[in-house]
């Protein structure tokens, strides 16, 4: 079931790095946007600019002025960057208010961003791995930390506003996200220098401009209800084989699936098939970490 394509889009966390990309996607597809930032942006590719909190429903109401779809990205993006209640409390306090004040408002197609952290292992401070690898969305979560708690509420807020307000809501399980010659390039080196300080993120990644692909596919493919997915690149950042790197640092963990070369170690068919999302953009590294 394809959606009819949204005229105005609001983008919470508009000002950080994936709403930057999602707000010049809608531009370049010629689609309007209302961007929701804690501070005033003027650099900003949108027809409108709201600043407060993500977490205020009367915020919210006002941003969501004449929008017909939602890209929630605002959060604190790691569980180190506040204290634990904080990140819990004020990103899930923003996932609900988003998706409650959207629904009121008769908003029937939202994105928000959940993340491979949900599986508990990037932020984790004892030694865990996956029950499977490739991962898949019916994989058992190891919560122990509240950034990825916070995630796990948000895919339950995702579900529960889906049957509360009709419509559909699409939870993206994204991996690091970067740009190639930033974040990307800067972390293919560290896991070169150090293989096992990726072994939580399964070395996955993805750029920007598909991430900011993703939620526009979000708002437009899926039918109703709730979609909780993975999405990332179909490749790794480390510069070894990944059988070589699951051998070192996951070697008890049932593999399900050959993982050729560099091979990702997330199952994204889940995507491919709701949302027809397949990963166009790889990082190419830089030649001598692959000699």
């Amino acid at each position: 079931m394809t959606s009819a394509v949204p005229q105005r889009v609001l983008v919470t966390g508009a000002a950080g790095l994936i709403g930057r990309a999602v707000l010049a996607d809608l531009a370049d597809r010629g689609v309007s946007a209302t961007a929701l930032v804690l501070a005033a942006a003027d650099d900003l590719p949108a027809s409108r600019i709201v600043v407060g909190d993500a977490g205020d429903p009367e915020i919210v109401r006002s941003a969501l002025d004449g929008v017909d779809a939602v890209v929630h990205l605002a959060a604190i993006p790691a569980p180190h960057l506040d204290t634990a209640q904080a990140v819990f409390t004020r990103n899930t306090r923003a996932t609900f208010a988003v998706l409650e004040e959207a629904g009121r408002a008769g908003v029937r197609r939202a994105v928000i961003a959940s993340s491979f952290s949900v599986t508990g292992l990037p932020w984790a401070d004892v030694d865990l791995h996956p029950a499977y690898v490739p991962v898949d969305e019916r994989l058992p979560l190891q919560v122990t930390d509240p950034y990825a708690l916070g995630k796990q509420a948000d895919e339950a807020t995702a579900e529960m506003m889906a049957r509360r307000h009709g419509g559909s809501v699409v939870a993206l399980r994204l991996p690091f996200v970067g740009q190639h010659d930033d974040r990307l390039a800067h972390r293919s080196a560290e896991f070169a220098r150090d293989p096992g300080s990726g072994a939580g993120d399964l070395w996955s990644y993805l750029d920007v401009r598909d991430a900011a692909r993703a939620c526009w596919l979000g708002l437009t493919r899926p039918g109703p209800g709730a979609h909780v997915l993975f999405v990332a690149a179909d490749d790794i950042l480390a510069p070894f084989p990944t059988a070589e790197l699951l051998d070192r640092y996951h070697p008890d963990v049932p593999r399900r699936a050959a993982l050729p070369g560099r091979s990702s170690a997330i199952d994204t068919r889940a995507a491919r098939d709701v949302l027809g999302f397949e990963p166009e953009h790889r990082y190419v590294a830089d030649p001598a970490l692959l000699s």
